[in-house]
């Protein structure tokens, strides 16, 4: 037989209202489900268009840093580009340098929806902005950044 331990239900509650993976996971989601819900007319995820927002650079980068900004390994980036190359919206391609990599770009029809989103995006974030307390998401996206 084991011994039963048993956690005081204040300790529950204390974890409740105390833990920072706990709010932030919940904050994440809500903010997921807000930009979800908002791209939705672009034809966009939150994920994708971060993802897509990644690949908007001068030059196609190689798979290992937009993995690295999107805090994800490269076979999750792999699944999560594939909806994306099968809609005509982005390019992967051998890098000339390093034949075992490969290089991701945005199509002309990628940035096209990425232009689309962009101001669902602004006017989404500006609505956020507007309910944290003056200079709330500077600060929180600050300390967030410190955590990652």
């Amino acid at each position: 037989m084991s011994n039963l331990i048993e956690i005081p239900f204040s300790t529950t509650l204390m974890v409740r209202d105390t833990c920072l993976c706990l709010h932030v996971q919940r904050a994440a989601r809500a903010l997921a489900r807000l930009f979800d819900d908002a791209l939705r007319p672009a034809g966009l995820t939150n994920g994708q268009f971060s993802l897509m927002m990644s690949l908007n650079r001068p030059e196609p980068p190689p798979m290992g840093p937009v993995a690295a900004l999107l805090a994800m390994d490269q076979t999750t980036l792999t699944a999560a580009l594939k909806p994306l190359q099968r809609k005509g919206w982005v390019t992967v391609t051998e890098n000339p340098r390093d034949r075992r990599g490969r290089l991701l770009s945005l199509t002309p029809e990628g940035k096209a929806v990425l232009a689309k989103a962009l101001p669902i995006w602004k006017s989404t974030h500006a609505m956020i902005d507007g309910k944290l307390p003056k200079g709330g998401s500077a600060r929180l996206r600050q300390d967030l950044q410190a955590l990652s």
